[in-house]
């Protein structure tokens, strides 16, 4: 808040000055210690047979999770506008992390549970107390409207092909990996 107030301050001087809240902005390059990458992570192991749970804490809190690459493009866009504003970056829809995991497990199409059976999140997911989050907010979406009307400005990846991304990016590399592995003993 302190950051928007002296943006504001700065423009009252007549200093350029653009300000951006944006939401969760998501990609394969994002910290493995963040919840999205934590799954997709996990999913690679899953995909190579393994059957550890991933820990989480709130399965049903839920996020405006998009892409990275289309937040670039919208600081781009508001960096361009004749007049500085203010503006909120997001898709404007949230999904909860139970959300987040059930569309690993159908990105991994097959490559998880035994065929016959459908696959239940308990079979892959367990919530760790330690996890949960005193005075969470349980639902963050952005109303990022006026990013839309004044720059032009939407999200062209959705959810799924952000799942679809960030689980074959993570697929990928545990595969270099095991390759990079196999190569060290020979």
């Amino acid at each position: 808040m302190a950051a928007h107030r002296l943006a504001e301050v700065y423009r009252a001087r007549g200093l350029y000055v653009v300000g951006g809240i944006l939401f969760n902005h998501e990609s394969p390059r994002r910290g493995p210690e963040m919840v999205t990458r934590k799954i997709t992570r996990m999913a690679a192991a899953w995909a190579r047979g393994e059957r550890v749970k991933v820990q989480l804490g709130n399965l049903q809190a839920r996020r405006d999770w998009g892409f990275a690459g289309d937040y670039v493009k919208a600081m781009h866009a508001m960096l361009q506008t004749p007049a500085p504003s203010d503006y909120v970056i997001g898709t404007g829809q949230s999904h909860s992390v139970a959300e987040f995991v059930t569309q690993v497990l159908i990105e991994l199409n097959g490559l998880v549970g035994n065929g016959s059976d459908p696959v239940s999140l308990e079979d892959y997911v367990e919530v760790d107390p330690r996890l949960l989050r005193t005075g969470e907010i349980h639902d963050l979406r952005a109303d990022a409207s006026r990013a839309r009307e004044e720059l032009r400005w939407k999200p062209e990846v959705d959810f799924r092909g952000l799942v679809r991304m960030m689980v074959e990016a993570d697929g990928a590399a545990a595969s270099d990996k095991v390759i990079d592995q196999s190569v060290a003993a020979d």
